[in-house]
């Protein structure tokens, strides 16, 4: 009875989801099929689309995360599908790209994903606390921004779906 669910359902898995910080990724090259199982399982709470193999060789192809070295992938381009794949409904892949690139100018990868999994995961189990973004920290602005962003939009799908299950449309007279 999935459509029987409601938005206080939707909340209280929302308030569950854990991701993984960088050092809970795989510190060991893996290859695609891989990948696709390890970002399918941590997106998956989320009720994402599910990551495929040819979004991911288009993200190689249009240089939004580096070439797999022998077809393996490491831990950085891990981090960047994750955050990719929950920005792509959003934003196009040379934005999101963008946007990593200027977080990551001011601090290290490691640093910069452990900050957007952390506001993300703070959003997402506090749906309705206020956000504050600081002049002081545009890089960091720019990570809860994106988190909100991402939150915004789960939210928005989830209530769409909830009212198509309960509404039932009106034909409009012409």
């Amino acid at each position: 009875m999935a459509n029987e669910r409601t938005y206080a359902d939707w909340q209280a898995r929302m308030q569950k989801v854990i991701l993984p910080k960088w050092t809970e990724l795989p510190n060991f090259d893996l290859y695609m099929d891989q990948v696709l199982l390890l970002i399918n399982e941590t997106l998956q709470p989320l009720g994402v689309d599910p990551v495929t193999a040819a979004m991911i060789n288009n993200y190689v192809k249009h240089k939004v995360i580096l070439s797999p070295i022998k077809k393996k992938y490491q831990i950085m381009q891990l981090a960047d599908i994750i955050v990719i794949s929950l920005l792509k409904p959003s934003y196009p892949l040379d934005k999101i790209r963008q946007g990593i690139d200027q977080v990551t100018a001011t601090g290290y990868p490691k640093r910069a994903y452990d900050s957007f999994i952390t506001a993300l995961t703070a959003q997402l189990h506090h749906l309705d606390a206020p956000v504050s973004i600081s002049d002081q920290d545009p890089s960091g602005g720019l990570t809860v921004a994106a988190a909100q962003l991402i939150v915004n939009k789960l939210r928005t799908d989830e209530l769409l779906r909830i009212n198509q299950a309960q509404v039932q449309p009106q034909q409009i007279e012409k």
